[in-house]
């Protein structure tokens, strides 16, 4: 029975991951399975880390799609995929990779996630994460400056120069092929829920095509 793959885009700091967290923990830890897009970062170890740090990371060019799409084919049809292990601090891929096994349900989640048509056709739910400029930039100063060890003008300069521009150009637009808009993110347990109750159908749904073709 192949996979339902469900595709959780929004702006940085707008929830997705949380969202995505919430959707799993209606299922059983062997029925779902989380991929990051942030994971698919095109490995750059070939360059030295002041040509790193000049890189835009909030493009779609900075993602390795071509592999992340290949992963998401492999886990639908059934199949493990080795998942590259991305670091923050160093802005490349490390030697190490984390093992994903295939569940009846895949979350994929990341910023642009929407804007890639190629990932797209492989979804069967399309998520908009929707959370306000403001909120989302203080959980990106929160997060940047305590978990990835940035100071606030290099985050507020980050910001200025590619997340905003990045935002405004491709992350937003994607939100016009969205099945699902849910505002406020995890917070916004109604809508989450409305999700759960499609994707429990869909799996209910293939059931019974499997059953009445054995």
């Amino acid at each position: 029975m192949r996979a339902i793959v469900i595709g959780i885009a929004g702006g940085t700091g707008s929830g997705k991951t949380t969202v995505a967290h919430k959707i799993a923990s209606y299922f059983s830890p062997d029925e779902v399975v989380l991929v990051d897009q942030d994971s698919y970062y095109n490995d750059l170890s070939h360059l030295d880390p002041e040509e790193r740090k000049r890189i835009n990371f909030d493009h779609p060019d900075a993602f390795d799609t071509p592999l992340l799409m290949e992963h998401i084919l492999l886990l639908k049809n059934g199949s493990a995929v080795d998942k590259p292990i991305y670091s923050y601090k160093l802005h490349c891929r490390t030697d190490e990779t984390a093992r994903v096994e295939p569940a009846q349900v895949i979350l994929l989640e990341g910023i642009l996630v929407l804007e890639s048509e190629v990932l797209r056709r492989l979804m069967d739910v399309k998520i908009f994460v929707d959370t306000e400029d403001d909120i989302r930039l203080i959980r990106r100063l929160r997060r940047d400056i305590r978990e990835r060890g940035r100071d606030l003008e290099n985050v507020i300069i980050h910001y200025e120069r590619t997340v905003r521009p990045m935002h405004l150009g491709f992350i937003l637009p994607s939100k016009r092929y969205a099945d699902v808009v849910i505002p406020r993110g995890g917070e916004n347990d109604v809508a989450i829920r409305m999700v759960v109750a499609t994707v429990r159908e869909q799996l209910r749904q293939n059931a019974e095509r499997r059953d009445s073709e054995d």
